[in-house]
């Protein structure tokens, strides 16, 4: 038995939900269609569980991408306030925690409802849990071959996000999908994820496990150029993570290092320097006093910059070369990380559907104009702190009401 639909919509998280509502509740028949037995698991466990479902700061300069101006469209057609109006209509309880970041009060649960609320309002009919076998073309649309029979559709939208936390469903489809119309592909990768390093070099380290710093971070992007983060830094046992980590994950590149200043405040040269007059307290235990106290010694046995005898001298009797050699590799700590996590720990998919391919106020295919490809699918990445799902409305709304 074959089903005819105008919308088939791939894909029931953020902006597949977003996209189904939107185009439902512009009069057209929709299916929303989704592989997980449970709704919108990555929206339930984001957030620690209360969802940072946007960022009040949301520029398109928050986001990567081989065409950086493709979101620009986007995003100024459906602006966090705009969701805020939304989730305020229901009246969602949210608050503000860091940077723009909101989150809701109570559970990620309550944008999960407010989706499906929507999606209701424009008669949406669901399959799921419904895997899709194939997809084919005709001269009327799309034909998906599904474990619940066949669906015809004039358009199609493709939603299922990219191949972080496959724990939780998540899968490469949509990029198989793409290569399958022709559509070019940008290679994916882990994002937002930490970073690893070898084990024997990071042994030395394992006993800064569990130690956090606000630090600044950042990696060369051309030669002129850097990308850096003030944000938190979290020692783990298999190497670096926190927010700061996370965010420069999304910009470092295999092979190459990445630049840790751990005291980002200070200038620590003159401040060695003007502290050694008159100082009697141990070079260590004045450290001690800028730095967090579980830091400083292992940080320093690990590293070598100055050995035991040192660190026991009084601040006073440390020579000068020995201080500016020490601030120097306190705020310039360079470090080649062996890899990432994986996708397990990876909050997002850096890489997708090469955004060239499609319609920046649509999302449509530009060889295939009835097919669309929205949210984590495409190479639109946002950093850390509710970036990732303002894409995923705003992609959605710009999809829904070209459909």
């Amino acid at each position: 038995m074959t089903v005819a639909f105008d919308v088939a919509v791939i894909g029931a998280g953020a902006a597949g939900m977003m996209a189904a509502s939107v185009a439902g509740q512009r009069g057209r028949s929709v299916v929303l269609i989704d592989h997980a037995k449970k709704l919108g698991e990555k929206i339930r466990i984001s957030g620690g569980g209360r969802c940072n479902f946007t960022n009040t700061g949301t520029t398109p300069q928050n986001f990567i991408s081989q065409n950086p101006n493709f979101c620009r469209s986007a995003l100024a057609a459906y602006t966090p306030t705009h969701f805020l109006d939304l989730i305020k209509s229901y009246s969602i309880a949210w608050h503000e925690k860091h940077k723009g970041q909101l989150f809701c009060d109570d559970s990620s649960e309550s944008i999960i409802q407010v989706l499906r609320q929507e999606c209701q309002k424009g008669d949406v009919t669901w399959r799921m849990p419904c895997a899709v076998q194939a997809v084919q073309k005709t001269e009327q649309g799309y034909v998906l071959s599904t474990d619940q029979g066949s669906i015809t559709c004039a358009q199609l939208v493709i939603a299922t996000g990219g191949m972080a936390l496959p724990q939780v469903g998540a899968t490469d489809f949509a990029l198989h999908l793409a290569r399958q119309f022709g559509l070019k592909v940008i290679e994916p990768r882990p994002a937002l994820v930490p970073l690893t390093f070898d084990g024997q070099f990071w042994q030395d380290f394992v006993a800064l496990s569990g130690v956090s710093a606000e630090v600044e971070l950042s990696v060369p992007l051309q030669p002129k150029k850097k990308m850096v983060f003030l944000e938190d830094l979290l020692f783990t046992h298999r190497g670096l993570s926190g927010p700061g980590i996370l965010q420069i994950s999304s910009y470092w590149n295999p092979g190459e290092p990445i630049y840790i200043n751990l005291a980002p405040d200070l200038d620590l040269s003159q401040n060695l320097l003007e502290a050694k007059l008159g100082s009697k307290q141990q070079l260590g235990n004045y450290l001690s006093s800028l730095l967090p106290k579980r830091l400083v010694e292992p940080w320093l046995s690990a590293t070598g910059v100055v050995g035991t005898a040192q660190i026991q001298k009084r601040l006073a009797d440390v020579p000068n070369k020995v201080l500016l050699q020490l601030a120097s590799a306190l705020q310039q700590w360079s470090l080649t990380p062996t890899g990432t996590a994986g996708y397990k720990k990876a909050e997002v998919m850096r890489g997708g559907v090469d955004t060239r391919e499609l319609n920046q106020k649509t999302m449509a295919s530009r060889t295939h104009p009835n097919l669309y490809f929205i949210g984590e699918s495409v190479d639109v990445t946002g950093w850390l702190g509710g970036y990732n799902f303002q894409w995923a409305w705003a992609s959605g709304v710009a999809c829904g009401r070209a459909l």
